[in-house]
């Protein structure tokens, strides 16, 4: 199930809302939003929601050893028990394949490549529970010694999808005590419908774009080898802008119901795009990840000890890595890697006296080059992107077509460029400042939330599949 759909919209979203308040106490709220969780994962998948359950039961075990265990060793087992298993299963499911692939085309030999399915939702929920366990371990969080509870927070359906990745020390106190207000409600449905509107409104027509200029990969990215210089840049800012607003606006979702159920999930967009250094973008782009692999992965030892900048690379190679199993996604973690490093090299204090303007361009044009890093899967693809960007493949630097496509999507341009940077919060910040014109915002706001549900929905009648980007990670 994914929740730019309209039976989402319509029936098991307000299905769930309904039950939910009209039980009264917390351990009934807990196994209504659990049983809708699981019927959620179930819909799409119902094969793996064995594993799903296993994989919940394993590392509440664990970390139930971990919570009671006095011997340090025993400790050290149960944990070295989960991060295998939890890593052991991810790395099967989703790159076995991949490691065969460059085996068999390192030594010239004809293995055969297993093609398993990647269960919908792995890599956000054994980062969760990689967490957990480490956390435990930390003695960061308390163990929990229900196992609904923690299955509860495993495969709560707001984020368990697409993210953002919570951790258990986020919502912990939240699981056994929690309370919705009128306001908690009014801003839950907001969010839901700002990233509604985000994904079906703008993210699928920036698609649409970036099909004009590149093609997709199941038809060879057939435009890369004719896109004129002007069109391969234009592209690749579409292919960020189109990936922002996609993305955010599952989290946006994910986010609005969470707090709707009483929940505060961390922010996991923060206007990625207004940064003055790639540091900053990373700051602001997929926060809950960013997050996870600088507290439990960069001060990992190397070879015995702690390496800055060892664990500054191990850290981006596998974010990288963690995208899918493709070297593309593994070079562009290196690629923002490098910048992050150069970064470091410059300094906080020397790179606060460059001069804003180049700083916003440096940014930007980092940014976009690394998107097309992202989008172009195989190197034959990518190298004639490379290639687009300077007019190596004979490109002109500008064509009709070109421009015929940008004209024909100039508003739409504009639009997702101003909605990418926080004016209209600041607008509204201000606006609200002001007495006399509170109401006339909230209303304006009610309005315009009201807009975008009904455009939305009208969109969504004429199709059938509206998967987010982020399910196939």
């Amino acid at each position: 199930m994914v929740f730019a759909d309209l039976f989402f919209i319509y029936f098991f979203m307000p299905l769930c809302i309904l039950i939910y308040f009209v039980a009264r106490k917390i351990q009934a709220r807990n196994i209504v939003l659990l049983a809708f969780s699981l019927l959620f994962y179930a819909w799409g998948e119902p094969v793996w929601i064995v594993m799903l359950v296993a994989y919940s039961y394993l590392n509440y075990m664990t970390g139930r050893v971990i919570g009671r265990a006095k011997n340090e060793k025993v400790k050290k087992r149960a944990l070295i028990l989960a991060l295998a298993v939890d890593i052991g299963v991810l790395g099967i499911f989703k790159y076995s394949g991949f490691f065969v692939e460059n085996i068999n085309s390192l030594l010239g030999v004809s293995i055969p490549v297993p093609d398993i399915k990647l269960p919908i939702g792995i890599s956000f929920y054994t980062f969760q529970t990689l967490s957990y366990s480490i956390d435990c371990y930390w003695g960061k969080v308390k163990v929990q010694k229900k196992f609904y509870k923690f299955l509860l927070y495993v495969s709560m359906f707001p984020q368990l999808i697409a993210g953002p990745i919570v951790r258990y020390s986020t919502i912990a106190e939240e699981i056994d005590e929690r309370h919705t207000s009128l306001k908690d409600v009014s801003d839950g449905f907001s969010r839901i419908i700002l990233g509604i509107g985000k994904k079906v409104i703008i993210a699928n027509s920036l698609n649409t774009v970036v099909t004009s200029c590149f093609g997709t990969a199941e038809n060879g990215y057939s435009g890369i080898g004719t896109i004129s210089v002007l069109g391969a840049w234009f592209g690749a800012a579409m292919v960020a802008l189109w990936y922002y607003f996609d993305f955010s606006g599952y989290s946006d979702i994910a986010i609005g119901l969470g707090r709707i159920f009483g929940f505060h999930f961390d922010e996991n967009f923060t206007y990625p795009f207004v940064c003055k250094s790639i540091t900053e973008f990373w700051q602001r782009w997929h926060i809950s990840l960013g997050t996870f692999f600088r507290d439990y992965l960069l001060y990992v030892p190397i070879f015995g000890k702690r390496r800055k900048y060892g664990g500054l690379f191990l850290v981006w190679f596998c974010t990288g890595l963690w995208h899918g199993a493709s070297w593309n996604f593994v070079i562009w973690g290196l690629y923002y890697g490098l910048f992050v490093f150069m970064e470091m090299k410059i300094g906080k204090k020397r790179y606060k006296n460059w001069n804003p303007i180049f700083a916003h361009i440096y940014t930007k044009v980092v940014i976009i080059v690394g998107f097309g890093i992202f989008y172009f899967e195989d190197f034959g693809s990518l190298g004639k992107f490379f290639k687009a960007l300077v007019g190596a493949n004979g490109n002109p630097f500008s064509n009709i077509i070109t421009r015929k496509i940008f004209l024909a999507n100039i508003f739409l341009v504009i639009a997702a460029a101003a909605l990418s940077t926080p004016i209209l919060k600041k607008l509204r910040e201000i606006s609200e400042k002001k007495a006399k014109n509170y109401y006339l915002v909230r209303s304006a706001g009610i309005a315009m939330n009201a807009a975008i549900l009904i455009i939305s929905s009208l969109l969504l009648l004429n199709t059938t599949n509206n998967p987010f980007l982020y399910f196939r990670f």
